[in-house]
């Protein structure tokens, strides 16, 4: 003891010490290239590579957005997962390609920008280099010959030239694939397709054809309705709204405008995207998730007859329930409403249809004012109230001829099906709510099951009330049954079709911003988009003094979108020879959105330094081609968190289908394998005042009695935050504990899918165990190599060889956290059984297994022991199934159900040896008794009953 403090032994393993051998073996593993890993093709092949030629083994982390915060503990929760997992099959053999790269546009750095007047490419960078350091830090395995960012030139020459075949293509109903727009015109040219107006092709003006072939691309512009952003001046896809109408990046309101905007015909691959979910091996949640979203939906769609000509047209997923639709409800924005409006209200209807107007003019233009008011989100968050005015018209059932009122509520959105339903109250609870609010008659077509007595009945039964004067009768029929029999007399009669449609609506993809993939395109003089030609790729973002675009007030709906790039007119307005000499063009001032850029991103890392080709053949076949008949290919294990599982993922998949159509690679989908990580959360505490208090300097004096400086405080749990105060760094950790300890701990916290709590006291944990390896092959006082070639006893060679076997296990299953315990468990045992040096035959094994987790600490004792050359590279243990097989056996004994005792036999004795050995084990407590049953559960328990 000195001064009352514990004398550190000079040569324990610390975190000072621990800094040094990290940074010793980070420049090695730099200087070696050691995680390369090498192409069958191309200049990153190399035939003298120790893994050339060996399986492959591609792993991928949904990479960063690189924000100016940095990472906190919960960022490279993942990230050390996949590389333990990449380490350990590198050492098992693979040929590991694992890498990282950065998704570096959108908004954050272009905000950031907006208020300082820094370009976002500096900050970027500047951010971009920042996690670079971090990750370094923490030892990660990546081949950075193949880091991308989204946001170099290069990698966006690659986004727009996938854009160009996306928009140079058209999807083939019949072959179900996207094929080059040039065999369509071809079609058009030979007369082996018509135009939809009977022209023939010859016929039409050169720009009539460009305006029918547009109509046919997978990436299009549209007049649409679309998510107008006022406060971020800029349009959403509907996934980047939330359910409450709001902007997922800033949260501000969103409105629906109809604007002229670039689309991608994502919907032409519906049933692709739905069906191939099936052939992948990803969470089921997340095929939910992406079932749901798509939201394929089988029916019919029906014609109902009106005064006004043309007919109302439905999609129903209930064709069968026809019988029972009573009245009509079309959205207030359906086209065909001018058109069924009459002058004048009808003869003896209901005051409550009219809204208190004098005409069904006044009535709709009024509640169509109204409902103009309201978001789609507020118009289905509103819907319980029902609301609605007749429009004076009235429609035909085709089922039975019965004429029934046409309402307008805004509970039907226009953006939805075909803008209008028929409404069937018997069978729908919103229905059954609007016909009692207008005094709407109630017609049940489905038998309710025996004892409800509610109202509208939504569950399955027999048809009735569904007979026609014609003969057409679907009673007694079960819903499959009637919906097959009444969508064939529905297209027997001209009445309607039997359908599919889909929730899923075609992917926004312009941005009104500047941070993005310029689109290569150009318009002449009509105004049709041109395509670049790829000699005149990429096109760059020019250099702007404002970068922002226009924003307006947040509540602002009428307002219109004008990008930062119209403002750049010397770049906006260019002279080019496109073929017919030099002319003038206008270019296109939308970027692409930032999910452009993670659509491919995993095809750029097979092969970043080729300028010829997005990936060469060879290359994309060895890495991410089928390894047998219907295996769909792609990175093998792909490792983010769920909440891309609509976004990214949707989008990923829609462009790496495209592009396997077009014959540019050989795997079907991007991603074979998924897995989604936990969070890391974090405790946080408040004051008195509700603010929140350094989270690292409040002490639990009892257990659940929070203090700060004397103040109680209350804890609360949920996200890591900087304003919750409770934000820890890797970079402290590293600081405080060394990256090895933090990897530790963080793998051994809990399934790495589970989310957890983050508590910087328990990291001590890791670190003892880690310094208890470390003394197993270094004297903490000397620094000398203290590993014996002695022999190991017995039960410690049988405990290895379980350990052995039980890591690889869990660690091909993504279990590190019981891999570690069974490394703790097993470096605890040589411990106690070695105090004089532990015997090489354990600790050689044990370095190893510890590589994946710890590999600085790994790498620092394997040279000790003797090697000259990388860990990553020796072969990882592999257990003797001799020493698996247990030589005795631990019984309990039940008697009547309780354990009254114990005994060890030899593993492989007989059951009747079992049974003589149980019954003489608890003799006492049978008191001379007969047992009416003996049962032997052979290797587990002896259960007898008296």
């Amino acid at each position: 003891m000195t001064d009352g403090a514990v004398d550190i032994p000079p040569y324990r393993y610390t975190a000072g010490m621990a800094a040094d051998i990290e940074a010793c073996w980070q420049d090695y593993w730099s200087e070696h290239s050691t995680f390369y890993a090498p192409n069958p093709a191309g200049p990153l092949s190399d035939p003298n590579h120790p893994r050339a030629g060996a399986p492959k083994l591609y792993v991928m982390d949904m990479f960063p957005y690189p924000s100016g915060s940095g990472l906190h503990v919960g960022h490279p929760l993942g990230y050390i997962g996949t590389d333990c997992y990449t380490r350990y099959f590198r050492m098992a053999g693979y040929n590991v390609l694992h890498p990282m790269g950065f998704d570096a546009f959108g908004l954050p750095a272009e905000q950031y920008a907006v208020q300082t007047g820094t370009h976002p490419r500096i900050t970027t960078e500047a951010n971009v280099e920042r996690y670079r350091g971090q990750l370094r830090r923490l030892g990660l395995a990546y081949d950075d010959r193949r880091s991308v960012a989204t946001t170099d030139t290069e990698f966006y020459r690659w986004t727009q030239w996938i854009f160009l075949r996306i928009f140079n293509s058209w999807f083939d109903p019949g072959a179900q694939k996207a094929r080059p727009i040039s065999d369509l015109i071809s079609a058009f040219e030979s007369g082996a397709r018509v135009v939809e107006d009977g022209r023939p092709w010859a016929e039409l003006s050169p720009v009539e054809r460009r305006e029918v072939i547009d109509g046919f691309r997978l990436a299009y512009i549209s007049e649409a309705p679309v998510n107008w952003c006022p406060g971020l001046g800029t349009v959403l896809a509907n996934e980047e709204v939330t359910p409450d109408g709001r902007s997922e990046r800033g949260n501000f309101p969103v409105f629906k405008r109809s604007l002229r905007q670039w689309m991608m015909r994502i919907t032409a691959y519906g049933d692709r995207l739905l069906d191939d979910l099936e052939r992948l091996d990803w969470p089921e949640k997340v095929k939910t998730m992406q079932r749901n979203w798509i939201g394929r939906s089988r029916g019919a769609h029906v014609d109902f007859a009106t005064d006004g000509g043309a007919p109302i047209r439905v999609f129903t997923t209930r064709p069968d329930t026809l019988f029972g639709a009573t009245y009509m409800v079309l959205a207030p924005e359906h086209e065909l409403i001018s058109s069924l409006v009459p002058a004048a209200w009808p003869a003896d209807i209901p005051d409550v249809w009219t809204g208190g107007h004098a005409t069904p003019g006044e009535a709709v233009a009024a509640y169509r004012l109204s409902a103009g008011a309201k978001s789609d989100v507020e118009r289905q968050a509103d819907a319980k109230e029902k609301t609605g005015v007749f429009t004076g018209a009235y429609a035909v059932n085709p089922v039975n001829g019965a004429r029934i009122p046409v309402f307008i509520a805004d509970y039907v959105l226009a953006g939805y099906g075909t803008g209008a339903i028929m409404a069937v109250p018997g069978q729908d609870e919103r229905d059954w709510a609007f016909a009692e609010v207008f005094d709407l008659p109630i017609i049940r077509t489905v038998q309710p099951a025996d004892g409800f007595d509610g109202k509208a009945y939504t569950g399955d039964g027999p048809a009735i009330n569904s007979v026609s004067v014609s003969g057409l009768s679907l009673d007694g029929l079960g819903v499959t049954e009637a919906k097959a029999k009444i969508i064939d007399w529905l297209e027997a009669q001209g009445h309607g079709v039997g359908a599919i449609t889909y929730r899923l609506r075609d992917w926004l993809f312009s941005r009104q911003r500047y941070w993005g993939e310029p689109f290569p395109i150009v318009y002449d003089a009509t105004g049709l988009p041109i395509a670049l030609p790829e000699s005149m790729l990429p096109v760059e973002l020019p250099e702007v003094e404002d970068f922002s675009p226009r924003t307006f007030d947040v509540d602002d709906a009428d307002s219109m979108p004008e990008t930062p790039l119209s403002r750049a007119k010397e770049w906006v307005e260019v002279t080019l020879d496109l073929g017919d000499g030099p002319q003038l063009y206008t270019r296109e001032t939308n970027v692409m959105p930032q999910w452009a850029g993670s659509s491919w991103y995993e095809l750029r890392y097979l092969d970043p330094s080729n300028k010829d080709e997005l990936t060469s053949p060879e290359n994309e076949k060895y890495w991410m081609g089928p390894q047998e008949p219907g295996d769909v290919g792609g990175v093998d294990l792909y490792v983010g968190g769920v909440e891309h599982a609509v976004l990214h993922l949707l989008y990923a998949r829609f462009w790496h289908k495209v592009l396997f159509d077009l014959g540019h690679i050989s795997s079907e989908e991007p991603f074979r394998k998924l897995f989604n990580q936990g969070y890391i959360q974090a405790y946080a505490f408040r004051n008195d005042r509700g603010t929140p208090v350094p989270a690292e300097e409040v002490q639990e004096r009892a257990p659940g009695q929070y203090y700060y400086n004397d103040a109680k405080v209350t804890r609360e749990y949920g996200k890591m935050g900087k304003s919750l105060k409770n934000v820890v760094t890797p970079d402290e950790m590293c600081e405080r504990y060394g990256a090895d300890t933090f990897r530790v701990y963080e793998m051994s916290m809990g399934p790495l899918d589970v989310s957890r709590p983050w508590e910087t006291r328990a990291v001590v944990g890791a670190q003892r165990f880690l310094q208890r390896v470390w003394r197993l092959v270094i004297d903490e006082q000397t620094d000398a190599t203290r590993v014996a070639d002695v022999p190991l006893d017995e039960e410690t060679r049988r405990l290895l060889h379980r350990v052995i076997a039980g890591v690889r296990v869990d660690i091909e299953e993504m279990r590190f956290n019981t891999a570690i315990a069974k490394l703790i468990e097993l470096t605890n045992r040589v411990t106690q059984v070695s105090a004089d040096g532990a015997p090489r035959e354990v600790v050689d094994p044990l370095v190893r297994m510890v590589s994946p987790f710890a590999p600085h600490l790994a790498e620092e004792l394997w040279q000790r022991l003797g090697n000259d050359s990388s860990i990553a590279y020796a072969d990882f243990p592999v257990a003797d199934e001799a020493f698996l097989v247990a030589e005795t056996v631990k019984y309990p004994v039940q008697v009547n159900g309780k354990v009254r005792g114990t005994f060890e036999i030899a593993a492989d004795a007989a059951e009747d040896a079992v049974r003589e050995a149980a019954l003489a084990e608890v003799e006492a407590q049978l008191a001379g008794k007969t047992p009416k049953k003996v049962i032997v559960i052979q290797g587990r328990m002896v259960s007898i009953v008296v």
